[in-house]
């Protein structure tokens, strides 16, 4: 295996996609091995009361605050509607009421959606100590890592700081046409929902792989190129973290497990066993 070098802001790790790219089974059962990595995840942070407890910690924390920012919002959310529609100042009341609940309904979706979108990357940041923890203890459980990088937190943090922002503006730049084309009759309510949890379940394997690509000296860009080699497993995994999220408190629930599930795809996606020897 090629040597790992120093995380760096210019710094490409030579590791492309592992040849077990071509794996057998087709694409169906790939995306299938995605979702039961998410899981084995599960399983392995249910089976640990410690890692639980590590993982909550967070997430709750960031639920807090993206709670506190929709109460924020939804008080003041007839102001808001008002400031947006100055040209329905001088309507009957019928009308101007009735546009400005679209306004006040089309804006609060709006947050909730980026929410669900930025998430994952905002909890990341606030954990990841607790995370970085987790997701080294899965490597652990099947043989660690050779040649590791052992990086301090607060540069981890640095790094995933950098590449959460990059990662944040794509999924909103994604996320606000497809919240749009989700008022359009039937094609709204069909195509729109799925597609979104396709984009979304992307960037969520691409957001929640960082720390054993990090501990491999890798980057974001590498950590696309590896999983786009194994798109079917990657959108298996991400899919089912976003179907997830859907659930009240899902996000809470699931973010440490699909932590540790992360690890398991991203070992899977660079060719190091997942299965005890």
């Amino acid at each position: 295996m090629t040597q790992p070098q120093p995380l760096g802001p210019g710094t490409r790790h030579p590791i492309t996609a592992h040849p077990a790219t071509a794996r057998a089974g087709g694409t169906a059962q790939e995306f299938l091995a995605g979702v039961r990595m998410l899981l084995r995840g599960l399983g392995l942070y249910l089976s640990n009361p410690r890692l639980m407890l590590f993982g909550l910690i967070p997430a709750l924390i960031s639920f807090a605050l993206y709670l506190a920012a929709f109460g924020t919002l939804f008080y003041f959310i007839s102001d808001i509607a008002s400031w947006l529609t100055p040209f329905a100042d001088g309507w009957e009341e019928g009308p101007q009421e009735l546009v400005r609940l679209a306004v006040a309904i089309a804006v609060l979706g709006l947050f909730v959606l980026v929410g669900m979108l930025t998430f994952t990357a905002i909890t990341l940041l606030i954990g990841d100590p607790f995370y970085e923890k987790i997701s080294e203890a899965v490597e652990n459980r099947y043989g660690g890592v050779p040649d590791e990088i052992d990086l301090p937190w607060h540069k981890t943090m640095r790094l995933s700081l950098a590449d959460s922002i990059r990662l944040i503006g794509l999924t909103v730049i994604c996320g606000i046409p497809l919240f749009v084309l989700g008022f359009v009759p039937v094609l709204g309510q069909t195509v729109v929902p799925v597609v979104a949890a396709f984009v979304g379940g992307w960037f969520l394997a691409v957001e929640l792989t960082g720390f054993p690509f990090y501990r491999r000296g890798m980057r974001l860009a590498d950590r696309r190129r590896v999983l786009r080699a194994h798109r079917p497993a990657a959108l298996g995994f991400g899919v089912g973290v976003f179907v997830c999220f859907l659930i009240p408190l899902g996000a809470v629930l699931v973010t440490p497990a699909a932590v540790a599930g992360a690890a398991l795809l991203s070992r899977r996606a660079l060719g190091f066993p997942i299965e005890h020897r």
